[in-house]
């Protein structure tokens, strides 16, 4: 089984590229994922590269940035190339079949950050009523109040 999953805060934008055959978009970024550490120890961190395709890559292009928080949800991938010197240099990426937004602009999303569920809002899927675009026209406002069912 081959499954990766990750919450962690974007260390830079994402950067698209579209593939040469079918224009694919194939967007790149790095999460910083926290290591479970025992008391008293130093904080650490991991920063795998993550791989995501087609209108996700564009939506994680047009809504995230730096220090957004994220959830992947994904599999890993290993590949080799040869670097200019002619070593060969060994990756690992994390391929993502999911990207959610945990964070949405500058405020957390859904409770998230305070301990409650994840939000529904992923790249793949349209905007929940908690997590509205900043474009949104002001006639569209989101409702705060909880669902009755």
């Amino acid at each position: 089984m081959n499954s990766v999953f990750l919450i962690g805060r974007l260390t830079r934008d994402p950067e698209v590229r579209y593939t040469a055959a079918t224009q694919m978009a194939v967007a790149t970024f790095t999460v910083a994922v926290d290591r479970p550490v025992r008391q008293g120890e130093e904080r650490k961190a991991d920063f795998p590269r993550v791989t995501v395709f087609g209108k996700q890559a564009e939506n994680c292009e047009k809504y995230l940035a730096k220090g957004r928080l994220v959830a992947i949800e994904g599999r890993l991938q290993t590949g080799s190339y040869q670097n200019k010197d002619g070593a060969t240099v060994y990756t690992t990426d994390v391929v993502a079949n999911r990207v959610q937004f945990l964070e949405w602009g500058d405020r957390p999303q859904g409770g998230f950050a305070q301990g409650g569920a994840a939000p529904r809002q992923s790249a793949s899927s349209g905007f929940g009523a908690d997590s509205m675009p900043a474009e949104m026209p002001d006639s569209f406002q989101a409702i705060d109040e909880d669902v009755p069912f």
